[in-house]
C-alpha cells in the first residue's frame, strides 16, 4: 500500500499519486463497509507497518509457506534459468524481494546483465528492497514500479524473454473471479517466450494452515488490526482497535483461510472523511483476507481454462507447497 508521503513519481518508477492512492482507499473503504457481510481488499494490509509486521510472520515458526519456498527455489532455480533463458525477471508483489535473489543469482550465471523490475503496493518495502539490492547487485538493471497488478496489471516493455514471478502464494488472495481476470490479463500480455513461476500453497491439515496465521506470539493478529489504524490515519475514523478481535477460519468446501476482524460489541464507527457511519453488531465480521489453497490438479484446471499451461512442477518432500512454471498454450516451444 502507498502513503501518500510515498507516492512520488522519478526517472526510475512510475509511482501512484496521492490522489490516486486516496481515490483507491475511499472507494474500497464504501464499497467493502457497506456490503453485508462486510470486507476490505488484502492490498491495505500493507501499509509501511503492516509490510514490516509481514517480514515479522514470515520468520514465524508456525509460518511454513515462505521457508518452504525458499527451499524449492534454493533447488530449482537453475532449471528455471535454464528452461527460461529470461533476461528479465518481473516480480509481482515483490515485498522485501529476499527469495527473488535466488533466481536473480541464478539468472545472473547464465546470462549477465538482466533487467529486475520489483512491483509491489507498498512504496516503503519497495523502496528498501531496491535499496538493499542496490548495494548487492551492483549491475543489476531494475526498473521499479508501485502498482496494484490485481486490479491494473501492465507488465513493462523490458527485454524478453521474461519471467514474472509471482511467489508468496499471493495469488491464492484472489477470489477464483478475480484470479481468471488475472490469468486471463496475465495471458495477453505475455509475449513469446515469456514464462510465470508461480507459487501456491498446497492444501494439507486444515490444523497446520490455520495456525500459519493464529501465530502464538500474536504477530498475525497484530498485522490484521492494523488495516484499522491505516483507515484512522487516512480517513479520520474512530476505530477502536480494543473492540476488535483477530478470528482465523477454515473454509473446507472452498478449501480457503480467512482472516477476519470480530466486533466484540456493539458499536458504530464514524469515518468523518467519507461522512460514514458503519455499525457492527455483536460477533459480526470484517473480513481482510482470504488465502486459497490448491491441488496441483485443480491448478493445472484453473489455468487452462485461461489459456495458460503448467509446463514444470515444482514441490518440497511434504507437499507443503507448489512452484509451477506456466506458458501460454500457444507458445510452449522453448526460447531459444
Amino acid at each position: 500500500m502507498l502513503t501518500p508521503a510515498d507516492a512520488t513519481t522519478d526517472g526510475d518508477a512510475t509511482l501512484l499519486q496521492p490522489a490516486q492512492f486516496r481515490a483507491a482507499l475511499r472507494s474500497d473503504v464504501t464499497r467493502g463497509l457497506g456490503a453485508s457481510p462486510k470486507w476490505l481488499p488484502p492490498r491495505w494490509l500493507y501499509d509501511p507497518l503492516g509490510s514490516e509486521l509481514f517480514e515479522q510472520i514470515t520468520q514465524l515458526p508456525e509460518y511454513y509457506p515462505t521457508r518452504t519456498e525458499r527451499a524449492i527455489l534454493t533447488q530449482c532455480s537453475p532449471a528455471v534459468a535454464d528452461i527460461t533463458g529470461a533476461r528479465t525477471l518481473i516480480e509481482l508483489g515483490s515485498g522485501s524481494s529476499d527469495k527473488t535473489r535466488l533466481l536473480l543469482n541464478a539468472l545472473q550465471e547464465r546470462l549477465p546483465g538482466i533487467t529486475y523490475a520489483p512491483v509491489d503496493v507498498s512504496a516503503s518495502a519497495l523502496a528498501q528492497a531496491v535499496a538493499a539490492l542496490s548495494t548487492d547487485y551492483p549491475g543489476l538493471t531494475m526498473a521499479p514500479l508501485v502498482a496494484d497488478f490485481t486490479t491494473n496489471l501492465a507488465l513493462p516493455p523490458l527485454p524478453g524473454p521474461r519471467l514474472l514471478a509471482f511467489l508468496g502464494g499471493t495469488f491464492g488472495n484472489l477470489l477464483p473471479d478475480e484470479r481468471a481476470v488475472f490469468l486471463r490479463s496475465l495471458r495477453s500480455r505475455l509475449a513469446p517466450g515469456d514464462r510465470l513461476l508461480l507459487g501456491v500453497d498446497l492444501v494439507k491439515d486444515p490444523d497446520r494452515i490455520r495456525a500459519a496465521y493464529d501465530d502464538a506470539a500474536g504477530v498475525t493478529a497484530s498485522f490484521s488490526l492494523n488495516v484499522l489504524t491505516m483507515i484512522n490515519r487516512e480517513l479520520k475514523a474512530d476505530f477502536d482497535l480494543d473492540a476488535f478481535e483477530h478470528v482465523v477460519l477454515w473454509d473446507p468446501q472452498n478449501e480457503w483461510i480467512e482472516l477476519r476482524l470480530r466486533s466484540r460489541r456493539e458499536q458504530t464507527v464514524v469515518l468523518h472523511d467519507l461522512g460514514l457511519h458503519v455499525r457492527f453488531a455483536p460477533g459480526e465480521d470484517l473480513r481482510t483476507e482470504i488465502s486459497a489453497k490448491f491441488r496441483p490438479r485443480r491448478l493445472a484446471d484453473e489455468m487452462s481454462k485461461t489459456g495458460l499451461e503448467v509446463t514444470h512442477w515444482w514441490t518440497d518432500p511434504d507437499r507443503l507447497y507448489g512452484l509451477a512454471l506456466v506458458a501460454r498454450d500457444d507458445d510452449l516451444t522453448p526460447p531459444r
